[in-house]
């Protein structure tokens, strides 16, 4: 038996695909391959579990790559969803779920989204280059194994950066996920569905038409999906109002965090972990959810609108800012362009692929050192570099890096710019604050870890941010507008942490529902009327 394939992974699987609706073949490409054995014995595996499931080898050679591609055929004809290399690890989950949506599971899109996907006239061609250790790949993977199933004009290829290394030094790949479209750089690093179809609706115009249909009044409208957004929509909807959530990607900052031991009540988890009980803990309430949707502009006044990058509006008397924040940039010469060639702000996803070199970690706060301590069990050596006198982290930590060999910090100092060669990474000149001397270390990949910026480049004009761009709040969580309230690492609330986030979200559903029982809907209609 196929060593990612056991017998309890086949009862498991045997219960999944029960109920599958069309017949799907896997077909295999001719040829010879070290590791073709492996899939040949792996596919079978998986085809022996319904009889709705069959596996051929044949020459496609027009369609597939190598002796370890394959695809999926549907009722005869080919999905557009390829597979080259085994895909194990967090890739499986990529496998199984195209294997059940090709059954004729549902997708678990949004209508909007499925229509806006079924408009794409153009023909597309995806390559997703991934490691298997990867766990921010296979959201890429998966959301564009959904295209393809949606529209024949696209495929989308998962490739396994360890097994086509030719492909990867050709191309300068130094990060994943990478995704090509038609043969071109289209994006990489940390990407979700919304960032894919942002960038389709600005290289294909005519998708930002889509509208759907609307949804009535809400009574309140969350932005953001991350602890403060879910607390704040599951506080609302207990309290029977008319709830819609509107997030880019569920989880937030916190899907990609991979220890979590400070949340009281829960001894230890993992960023993904908890995101999935977040989102099933919502899914125990009547909550309208506006996944993979970006919020383009809010209209004030008694009724807010929210238009969406879907096309759709959405109007409701209250809003609750949770939209969190992002990695925050050194901006400085070399990082824009050596990302995902040395660069990185992942070291779960792209870590792997910096194997006994020398790298360095940019910021000695918690994340820092953190991400110091993980690297430091797969590069040669960690330098970590921090702005302030001091490493800002937890002593707990500091002492954990202090005993590691192959950690050295360097505090008090600046960085200055990346350098490259042949369009990878190859040093950082730093300055020492103390001396203002400029000196230079080679490194072949640095991990930027210097905290969030806040996602409220939208709210400019529309409610009061400070200059850091956090939405400043009352301790309530009101904002300048009233009927707007905000919560989570988006405010000017201190301390940064998911269990303060929860906390904000409730107490901001909590004011916003104080505030709708004094809100006249009877003004609304008349003013409608």
């Amino acid at each position: 038996m196929n060593s990612i394939i056991n017998n309890d992974i086949i009862n498991t699987l045997k219960g999944y695909t029960a109920d599958i609706q069309n017949e799907v073949k896997f077909i295999l490409q001719n040829g010879s391959h070290s590791k073709r054995d492996e899939l040949v014995d792996f596919l079978k595996s998986v085809s022996s579990i319904s009889d709705k499931i069959s596996f051929e080898e044949k020459d496609l050679d027009k369609v597939l790559r190598s002796p370890i591609s394959f695809t999926l055929e549907v009722n005869g004809k080919l999905s557009g969803i390829i597979f080259s290399g085994i895909p194990g690890g967090h890739e499986f989950n990529s496998f199984i779920l195209a294997l059940l949506q090709c059954g004729g599971s549902d997708l678990k899109l949004d209508n909007s989204i499925i229509e806006l996907i079924s408009n794409i006239k153009d023909d597309l061609k995806f390559e997703v280059f991934i490691s298997l250790s990867c766990q921010n790949c296979p959201e890429v993977v998966q959301a564009l194994n959904k295209f393809a199933s949606i529209n024949n004009n696209i495929s989308n290829e998962m490739i396994d950066g360890g097994l086509f290394q030719e492909i990867i030094d050709k191309r300068n790949i130094q990060g994943v996920p990478s995704i090509y479209l038609n043969g071109e750089l289209f994006l990489n690093g940390r990407v979700d569905l919304a960032k894919i179809i942002n960038k389709l609706q600005e290289l294909y115009p005519y998708l930002t038409n889509s509208k759907s249909e609307s949804l009535p009044l809400q009574d309140v409208v969350i932005i953001g999906g991350g602890p403060a957004g879910i607390s704040a929509a599951i506080y609302s909807a207990r309290k029977g109002l008319k709830v819609t959530l509107v997030a880019e990607i569920m989880g937030g900052q916190v899907k990609d965090t991979m220890g979590i031991e400070n949340l009281t009540s829960v001894s230890s988890t993992t960023g993904p972990e908890l995101t999935g009980a977040m989102y099933n803990h919502l899914n125990d309430y009547d909550i309208s959810v506006k996944e993979h949707h970006r919020v383009l502009e809010i209209s004030k006044g008694d009724i807010k609108n929210i238009k969406l990058s879907s096309g759709e509006d959405i109007k409701s008397k209250t809003i609750i800012i949770a939209t969190g924040a992002n990695w925050r940039e050194l901006n400085i010469p070399g990082e824009k362009e050596n990302l995902g060639n040395g660069v990185a702000y992942c070291p779960h996803c792209d870590g792997p692929f910096f194997k006994n070199k020398d790298i360095c970690v940019v910021g000695g706060g918690n994340s820092g050192i953190e991400a110091a301590l993980d690297l430091s069990g797969i590069a040669k050596s960690v330098k970590v570099f921090e702005f302030l006198p001091n490493l800002k982290a937890d002593k707990i930590l500091i002492d954990q890096a202090n005993s590691r060999e192959n950690i050295e910090t360097f505090c008090n100092v600046e960085c200055k710019e990346i350098h490259s060669t042949d369009g990878k990474v190859s040093g950082i000149s730093y300055k020492d604050r103390e001396s203002n001397e400029i000196k230079k270390i080679n490194l072949e990949g640095i991990f930027v870890q210097i905290g969030l910026i806040p996602n409220s480049v939208f709210l400019k004009g529309v409610i009061d941010l400070n200059n850091y761009g956090e939405v400043i709040v009352s301790e309530k969580g009101e904002t300048s507008y009233p009927g707007i309230f905000a919560c989570g690492d988006v405010t000017t609330v201190p301390h940064k942490q998911i269990i303060i986030s929860m906390g904000e979200g409730a107490k901001a559903s909590i004011t916003a529902s104080e505030y709708l029982q004094t809100f006249k809907i009877e003004e609304y209609i008349q003013e409608s009327a």
